[in-house]
C-alpha cells in the first residue's frame, strides 16, 4: 500500500470508532457512508461516481419494483446492472475479439471496470430479487447505499446479503471483547496467508521458479507432475489470496461488531464437488444457488432439467470473473463434474462393492482434490488452447517421464501443501481433545485423565491445554511457517527473492 493509501485507511478507521459514539442511528450511518465512500474514492473519483450512479439506480428500481411487484418489472432491474456491469466488464474484451483496428477498439481499450464492480452489482441484484421474492428489508436510502459501498467488502467481497446486514447497521454498537480478540485474529490469520503463503507460491522460492513464471513457461513444455502441481499449486495461492483477504475483512468487520457471512470453509478438505462448491468462495456460490440454480431448477419439471441447470448456474460462475473462453470453459468443467456426482449418488446403491467407511471417503476426497486441481488449470491457464495442451500433457502417460520446472518448484509446492493438511489435522485433534477434556471436567474426572494426583495440577494443565486449542493459530501458524523455511534452506541457501504479485480478485 502506498502512504496515500494507508492515510485514507487511518481516516477511515478513526471514523468507524468516532461513528461509535453517536447516540442517533441516522448520524453513525451517515459517517459510515461517508468512510467508506473516502475510501473507495482512492481507487478514483470516477469509479465512485458509478458505484454511486449504481446505488441510486438500484433504490429507484427497488421502490418501482415494490409499487408493481411483476416478473416485467424485475427483469428491467436485472437487465440494467447486467447492461451497466457488461459495458465496463464484458464491452472490452468482446471489442478486441470483433475489431484489430479502428476507433471502436480504442474506445473500447479506454474503458476500466470499476474495482469490485462485480461485487456490489450482484449485491444489487440480490436488493431487487429479495423484493420481488418479498424478503428485504425495506432499507432507507442512507442505508441502501452504505450497504452497497460498505468499505471492508465494497472491493472484492464478500458478496453481502442485505437482511443480513440492515439490522446490524441499525442496532447500536457494544464493544465486545471477544470480538475484538476474534476479529484481530482473524486479521492475523489473513495477512499471514496472503502476505507470506500466497506471494511464496505464487513468485516461488527464488524469483521466477513459482506458479507464476510456471503458467508462462513455453520453451521445454509441461511434463504432467509439473501440470498436476501447478494446478495445486495455484488452487491453494488462490486460496491463500482470496481466503487470507476474506478473513481480514471478515475480521476487521468483527472487531467493530459487524459480522460478515464467512467465504471458505476448509475447501480442500471436501470429499465432492458439491461439498467443495459448499465451502469455496461461498458467498458467490450460495447467491448462485439462491438467484441462479433454484428458480431455474423449479421453472421445469424434466428430470434431466436439473443437470442443465447445474451447467448453465456454473457457466454463469465461470463468466462471473471475465469474458474468457478460460472462465468459460472452467464454469462448464465444474458444472458437468456436478453432474457426475449427482448421477453417481443415483447409481451408488445399484453397485454391489461396499468398501470400507474410512477407505471410500478418502478416494472420494483425492478424487475430488485431484479434480478441483486439474480445474484451476483452466482457470489460470493463458488461454484456452495453453489450458487444454497443460490437461493434454496431465492425461498423457508419457508425459510423466518429463520434468520441466525447477527443483525448488516441486519442494515449495509440495511442503506448503502439505503443510495445510498437517495444520487441519493438528485442528481438528487439538478441538477434540479439548472438547474432552471440557467432558472430563464436567464429570469431574479430571484426575483420570492426567493421571496426577494432585488436585491443582489438572486444572492448569488442562487450563493451558485448553488455551491451546482455543488459540491454535497463534502458536501452530509460526510453527508452519518455520518448518517451510527450515525445509527450503536446508536445500537452497542462497537468499530468497519473492516478488510482490497483486491481488487475484482485484482482477474481477
Amino acid at each position: 500500500m502506498t502512504i496515500h493509501t494507508l492515510t485514507i485507511v487511518g481516516i477511515v478507521l478513526v471514523a468507524w470508532i468516532i461513528a461509535w459514539t453517536f447516540p442517533s442511528v441516522r448520524a453513525r450511518q451517515a459517517l459510515l457512508l461517508a468512510a467508506s465512500y473516502l475510501f473507495y474514492s482512492n481507487w478514483g473519483l470516477g469509479f465512485l461516481s458509478i458505484l454511486i450512479a449504481s446505488s441510486l439506480l438500484n433504490f429507484i428500481l427497488g421502490a418501482l419494483l415494490r409499487r408493481r411487484l411483476t416478473s416485467g418489472a424485475l427483469w428491467l432491474g436485472v437487465g440494467l446492472n447486467v447492461i451497466l456491469l457488461g459495458f465496463f466488464k464484458y464491452l472490452p474484451p468482446m471489442a478486441e475479439a470483433v475489431w484489430t483496428t479502428g476507433w471502436q477498439l480504442e474506445l473500447a481499450r479506454r474503458i476500466i471496470m470499476p474495482v469490485g464492480m462485480s461485487f456490489w452489482t450482484f449485491q444489487g441484484l440480490s436488493y431487487l430479487i429479495d423484493i420481488y421474492l418479498e424478503e428485504e428489508g425495506n432499507p432507507s436510502l442512507l442505508e441502501f447505499c452504505l450497504y452497497m459501498a460498505f468499505w471492508p467488502t465494497v472491493l472484492s467481497g464478500p458478496v453481502c446479503r442485505l437482511p443480513n446486514m440492515l439490522p446490524q447497521f441499525r442496532k447500536q454498537p457494544v464493544l465486545v471483547w471477544n470480538d475484538i480478540s476474534e476479529g484481530l485474529l482473524r486479521v492475523i490469520q489473513g495477512l499471514f496467508m496472503k502476505m507470506y503463503l500466497a506471494q511464496l507460491l505464487a513468485s516461488g522460492w527464488r524469483a521466477g521458479e513459482g506458479v507464476a513464471a510456471g503458467f508462462d513457461r513455453m520453451k521445454s513444455g509441461w511434463g504432467a507432475v509439473d501440470v498436476w502441481l501447478l494446478g495445486i499449486g495455484f488452487g491453494f495461492q488462490l486460496f491463500f489470496d482470496f481466503a487470507g483477504y476474506s478473513l481480514m475483512v471478515i475480521g476487521v468487520a468483527r472487531m467493530f461488531g459487524i459480522r460478515i457471512t464467512e467465504n471458505f470453509n476448509r475447501p480442500f478438505l471436501s470429499a465432492t464437488p458439491a461439498m467443495f462448491w459448499a465451502s469455496w468462495h461461498m458467498s458467490l456460490s450460495f447467491w448462485i444457488r439462491d438467484y441462479v440454480f433454484k428458480p431455474l431448477a423449479i421453472s421445469r419439471r424434466d428430470p434431466w432439467w436439473p443437470y442443465v441447470c447445474f451447467v448453465i448456474s456454473m457457466t454463469v460462475f465461470g463468466l462471473w470473473h471475465g469474458a474468457k473462453w478460460t472462465f468459460t470453459v472452467f464454469g462448464i468443467y465444474h458444472g458437468l463434474l456436478l453432474v457426475a456426482h449427482r448421477l453417481g449418488q443415483i447409481t451408488k446403491p445399484r453397485i454391489p462393492i461396499r468398501p470400507p467407511r474410512y477407505l471410500g471417503t478418502f478416494l472420494a476426497w483425492g478424487a475430488t482434490f485431484l479434480l478441483v486441481g486439474l480445474g484451476f488449470i483452466l482457470f489460470r491457464a493463458n488461454d484456452l488452447s495453453q489450458g487444454l495442451s497443460m490437461i493434454g500433457s496431465a492425461l498423457s502417460p508419457d508425459m510423466y517421464r518429463h520434468f520441466g520446472m525447477p527443483r525448488s518448484f516441486y519442494l515449495l509446492t509440495l511442503t506448503i501443501a502439505s503443510g495445510y493438511f498437517l495444520f487441519q489435522a493438528g485442528h481438528s485433534l487439538a478441538l477434540y481433545w479439548r472438547a474432552r477434556y471440557r467432558e472430563r471436567m464436567a464429570d469431574d474426572r479430571i484426575d483420570s485423565l492426567w493421571k496426577l494426583n494432585l488436585s491443582n495440577i489438572p486444572v492448569t494443565v488442562g487450563g493451558l491445554f485448553d488455551f491451546l486449542a482455543a488459540t491454535l493459530w497463534w502458536w501452530l501458524a509460526p510453527a508452519v511457517v518455520a518448518l517451510t523455511v527450515f525445509v527450503c534452506l536446508a536445500i537452497y541457501t542462497q537468499t530468497a527473492t519473492v516478488s510482490i504479485t497483486p491481488f487475484i480478485y482485484t482482477l474481477f
